[in-house]
């Protein structure tokens, strides 16, 4: 396909279409008549060999092409905004600007919270938005990385795009403070005989693989989408959990657990921010990076349970 030889405003009118299901609220959406958006359906239609919408009784459906050119065109949408959004020079003192970072909730609690006061001291007028992490990441990071302007996620999970490295963390152990079945130390054989609370996700897949490569198949009792409900459900029980040691720090006070070691030597977790190539000259966005990479270095300067 020769994008030189197309009509890029095509693409705002075919996402107005496909949304809005009617001629008239699509041309009113993006500033066009009724004639001419008509027009530009019928342009759409000819192009794509389809007619997009399918009149059903007295209104439009989407045809078959037409539901996989839904989510397309919004996709598309968002990247020429990013890609023309772009600046030569950004000052973040009088600039107005919002950031979208997708995060798990334990990078928002443990760096996000950091970085937006940061933010809030030296860029008043910017926007910080955290989307969570969604379940497709790994399958699709091109298509997340494209609409947004970064995602915190450690190594070892994606690879192959630009990242800027954050700061370090390791695993550890919660277990209940009253837990009667675990001593002052954790043994491989009680990985194997306790019931577990785990991240559901598998964003955590080094420490996953590592845990199958030492033999140990954890006996799941509860799974959760969020790493800082893992405390809450582990206080009170004879479960344990395997978490972020800053994570575990930062609310091991907001419930009755305790802080164990592994019996084994867990691989370490490296926190980076990944982004799309095309974000890689703007100015606004090398500000972002450079001020994630400062934040990211005092963190490292201060150890884990500084706090503890």
């Amino acid at each position: 396909m020769n994008l030189a030889r197309l009509d890029l405003n095509l693409v705002v009118a075919l996402r107005a279409l496909l949304e809005e299901r009617n001629v008239t609220r699509a041309g009113q959406r993006v500033g066009l008549s009724q004639p001419a958006m008509s027009a530009a359906l019928a342009r759409l239609r000819r192009h794509f060999d389809d007619d997009l919408l399918a009149r059903v009784g007295g209104h439009y459906e989407l045809t078959a092409l037409g539901q996989v050119l839904l989510h397309r065109t919004a996709t598309a949408c968002e990247v020429m905004e990013r890609l023309f959004a772009s600046q030569a020079e950004f000052d973040p003192g009088s600039e107005t600007r919002e950031f979208k970072i997708v995060a798990s909730d334990y990078a928002v609690a443990v760096f996000g919270a950091e970085l937006a006061r940061i933010v809030h001291e030296e860029a008043p007028g910017i926007r910080l938005r955290f989307a969570q992490t969604p379940p497709g990441v790994v399958d699709d990071t091109a298509t997340l990385l494209s609409t947004t302007d970064g995602l915190f996620m450690p190594h070892g999970v994606i690879s192959d795009f630009p990242a800027t490295d954050l700061y370090g963390d390791r695993w550890v152990f919660l277990v209940a403070e009253g837990n009667p079945a675990v001593g002052d130390r954790l043994t491989r054989e009680d990985l194997g005989r306790l019931p577990w609370v785990t991240y559901q996700r598998t964003y955590d897949a080094p420490a996953v693989r590592q845990l199958g490569m030492l033999g140990i198949e954890p006996r799941v009792e509860v799974s959760v989408d969020s790493f800082q409900l893992l405390p809450l459900l582990v206080q009170g029980t004879r479960r344990i959990t395997l978490v972020q040691e800053r994570l575990a720090r930062l609310l091991a006070p907001l419930a009755a657990v305790r802080v164990v070691e592994p019996p084994y030597e867990a691989v370490p977790l490296r926190e980076a921010l990944w982004w799309h190539p095309v974000h890689t000259h703007d100015a606004a966005h090398i500000w972002l990076r450079e001020t994630c990479a400062r934040v990211g270095a005092r963190m490292d300067g201060a150890s884990p349970g500084a706090d503890a």
